[in-house]
């Protein structure tokens, strides 16, 4: 499981820096801009997630190598952004990827942590969530996470909740961890590409009396 774990840290701060990346080339920044939108991307989610959970120490102060992992891809894209056609749908993309790989990441860390099922789902959300979040407000764009209609909260809500399903079943820590992921990114992608959607609040007008 720690294994794991440290593979999916690695993997969700990789993609989540490429798309604080993305944003930062919408923006037009210098390189600095690029790499600072890029970290905060890729670490905010299990920042967060450590700091809840009083962790010893946050993971990227524990691994540096995360911080110059989304360094790298900051500049990649710095200097390859001009070539792609349309920036929003690979950011759009890269993200749901990101976000099923971090909810089992923010999983398999509150479950290290021992703590009660509610909690370990919880984790999984704000892991997935929350780094993106940030990109999108510091980078003035509508957050992803409150676009009208599509599921992403709750994709990161249906993932962490399968894992933690079929941890309580019985099943092994590692395989629920994956399938917990696989559910979310399930789940993302159908409400980008097949439209699956809750339904919304639509106010009605008041009636005449």
């Amino acid at each position: 499981m720690p294994a794991l774990v440290w593979l999916l840290d690695y993997a969700s701060a990789l993609v989540f820096a490429l798309t604080g990346a993305l944003v930062a080339s919408r923006l037009q920044l210098d390189p600095v801009g690029f790499i600072f939108m890029a970290t905060m991307t890729a670490v905010g989610g299990g920042t967060l997630r450590d700091l809840i959970l009083n962790r010893a120490t946050v993971f990227w102060v524990d691994r540096p190598s995360l911080i110059l992992l989304a360094a790298g891809a900051a500049m990649l894209v710095f200097w390859t952004a001009h070539l792609v056609e349309s920036r929003q749908q690979w950011l759009r993309w890269l993200d749901a990827f990101a976000l099923a790989v971090a909810v089992p990441a923010g999983v398999g860390v509150a479950l290290e942590a021992g703590v009660s099922p509610v909690i370990v789902v919880l984790m999984g959300v704000v892991t997935g969530t929350f780094g993106g979040l940030m990109r999108d407000v510091v980078g003035n764009e509508l957050p992803l996470v409150l676009k009208q209609g599509e599921l992403y909260v709750t994709a990161a809500f249906g993932g962490a909740l399968t894992a933690a399903a079929l941890i309580w079943m019985g099943l092994d820590r590692s395989a629920a961890v994956v399938l917990g992921g696989a559910v979310t990114l399930v789940l993302r992608l159908g409400s980008m590409i097949l439209g699956w959607q809750l339904p919304v609040y639509r106010p009605r007008p008041p009636r005449n009396r």
